[in-house]
């Protein structure tokens, strides 16, 4: 989840372009092909690089169901003599139905608002989904229609709204399916005898291919003049080339300064809101508190392009229009359930009795936050400006309709370096991309660790 879609995405590209991809030239060397055996720009293609960007979500989504499934089902159905696939087939499945279900559903709705594969790899194939086609109406031609981009995206809206309120009641669901006894805290182990060398092949090639290909395909790439296959003559055409054009690039230092600017105060400015909003919805409970509530989980079905459309028909006639304050409002609104998720998690784990008694002792609301709450929230907000940094750096779908001359920002950046060809150049900046997330997390994670210990010694 750390490395952007766009640059997922082009690494598959140039491993399977039929042109000039890596994997094609080499397969087409070793066995005498005349022509590429894959080809990247089809809808199987776009299947695949989608399919394997959405698996962590769907991993992150049934690992907790399982962790909290009930042993003691498992270990009957072993005492009545079923043997470990017959349980998983009769017993573990079936019971993890709904949790299945909500990850497929929430995987659909992601996949239905997705931009990156299908900019980078189904256009130049003129293979187009709706996200394209609506990218399409308001970036090209002699004059962007926005109202047709609008009604074509209340199409995509109206379903995306029906899955996410059907994933909801699905993971209600869930927990009345899973969590059975108070004993299934903990998962059976299973012992995978000679399996275990096979699974361990599986995870560490799926492990290879979400992480260490991309980024190995992208630095290779970034040292070569062109795209070429690895062999002695691409290596003595090695070099940093690439890297100083990028860095001496006006557009793309100004891009750079943009979205380092936003994913700093933008994840500092979302984080404090999601502090207040998560505060309301678990702290105070009213009627207004749920709807608050459901309208921040509610945004999740909204696609990105669509809500671009939207804040652009309320920007164009404001000061904010084409300025990186509309990028920051629109990243905030967009992502705001990613700072509110952790949080109303570490918000439920503190009792009230804690601020009563801080209250009862003379204590204001505001210096009960600041010397009770917050400190004990410190996990929390430090999760939720990990996610909303390094969503706000590599954020394309949203970019590419706000974003104009002097708003640019990375992924857009790459994106055009995507559209001239510039695989070198784009490369390289993506690079630089991942390590910029990978430093904010980072740099996120120590601070917490600090803070964490400061308050302990503390207290």
């Amino acid at each position: 989840m750390m490395i952007p879609h766009i640059l997922f995405a082009v690494s598959w590209l140039l491993l399977l372009n039929p042109s000039n991809g890596i994997l094609n030239r080499w397969l087409m060397a070793l066995f005498g092909l005349e022509h590429a055996p894959f080809n990247i720009y089809t809808i199987p293609g776009m299947i695949l690089v989608e399919g394997l960007l959405d698996l962590p979500i769907a991993y992150l989504i049934i690992a907790p169901a399982m962790s909290a499934f009930d042993v003691s089902l498992e270990e009957s159905s072993k005492v009545c003599g079923a043997s470990a696939i017959k349980t998983l087939r009769r017993i573990t499945l079936p019971m993890l139905r709904p949790a299945i279900l909500a990850s497929v559903i929430l995987v659909i709705v992601r996949s239905l608002a997705s931009f990156a594969v299908p900019s980078v790899i189904g256009m130049p194939g003129r293979k187009y989904v709706l996200s394209t086609h609506i990218y399409r109406i308001v970036s090209t031609g002699f004059s962007a229609d926005y109202g047709k981009a609008a009604a074509v995206g209340m199409s995509a809206l109206a379903a995306s709204i029906v899955l996410i309120y059907l994933y909801r009641y699905l993971t209600a669901e869930s927990s009345r399916y899973v969590t059975i006894s108070s004993r299934g805290f903990k998962p059976a182990l299973i012992e995978l005898k000679g399996a275990r060398i096979p699974l361990f092949a599986v995870v560490g090639l799926l492990s290879f291919i979400l992480i260490v290909l991309p980024v190995v395909v992208l630095f290779y790439t970034s040292m070569l003049p062109y795209v070429m296959v690895p062999g002695e003559r691409a290596f003595k055409l090695m070099g940093w080339k690439n890297w100083i054009e990028v860095l001496r690039d006006p557009l793309s230092r100004l891009a750079l300064k943009n979205s380092v600017i936003l994913g700093l105060g933008g994840a500092t400015l979302g984080v404090t809101l999601s502090i207040f909003v998560s505060y309301v919805i678990v702290k105070v409970r009213t009627v207004a508190s749920g709807i608050l509530e459901s309208l921040s989980f509610l945004t999740f079905s909204f696609p990105g392009i669509v809500i671009g459309v939207g804040f652009m028909w309320f920007f164009v006639r404001t000061p904010l229009y084409a300025t990186i304050w509309a990028l920051l409002i629109g990243y905030i609104a967009t992502y705001l359930p990613y700072g509110i998720r952790p949080l109303t998690s570490a918000f439920v784990q503190i009792h009230s009795h804690l601020e009563e008694s801080s209250r009862v002792c003379g204590a204001t609301p505001w210096y009960t936050m600041r010397r009770i709450v917050i400190p004990l929230l410190i996990p929390g907000i430090i999760s939720g400006w990990i996610l909303m940094a390094t969503m706000f750096v590599r954020e394309l779908t949203l970019s590419v309709v706000l974003s104009r001359p002097g708003s640019e920002v990375l992924a857009v950046q790459i994106l055009r370096f995507a559209e001239d060809g510039l695989w070198g150049r784009l490369s390289a900046l993506g690079i630089i991309m991942i390590l910029i997330s990978s430093s904010l997390v980072i740099a996120a994670t120590l601070l917490g660790k600090k803070l964490t210990k400061m308050e302990t010694v503390s207290n």
